[in-house]
């Protein structure tokens, strides 16, 4: 009898030890961004509401933003809307065709994460 030798249950060492290609970490990553995004849609309602409200909450709200932590949030949101942007009109692309290779995904994956890097150092330019 073959001994099968496939982990039962998979933990968290195993999946750090994991060697994952680029594809699926872009993917991932495009995946985590919409969540971030759809829970970051809270907060800016959130924001819009107290913006609207009073005078004395837009300054207050205009206070937050300045803060370190609105900084970072405000940062973290413009990261995950600029990787989401890239990582959909790699989307688009491949649904038209464009690389479907191997290859080619490969690439498109490099070029995905190049240029939100590009957008995420350039959002925290302007943040700050």
């Amino acid at each position: 009898m073959k001994q099968n030798s496939r982990p039962i249950n998979v933990g968290i060492g195993d999946l750090l030890s994991f060697k994952w290609p680029i594809t699926a970490i872009s993917s991932i990553t495009h995946r985590v961004a919409g969540v971030v995004l759809f829970i970051g849609v809270a907060f800016m309602l959130y924001a819009l509401d107290l913006s609207l409200s009073s005078e004395q909450e837009f300054i207050a709200l205009k206070e937050m933003m300045v803060s370190p932590l609105g900084k970072m949030i405000t940062w973290g949101l413009l990261s995950a809307l600029g990787y989401h942007f890239v990582a959909g009109i790699k989307h688009l692309l491949m649904d038209m065709g464009v690389g479907e290779t191997l290859e080619g995904a490969q690439f498109a994956a490099k070029t995905t994460l190049f240029f939100s890097a590009v957008l995420i150092a350039l959002a925290a330019i302007w943040v700050i």
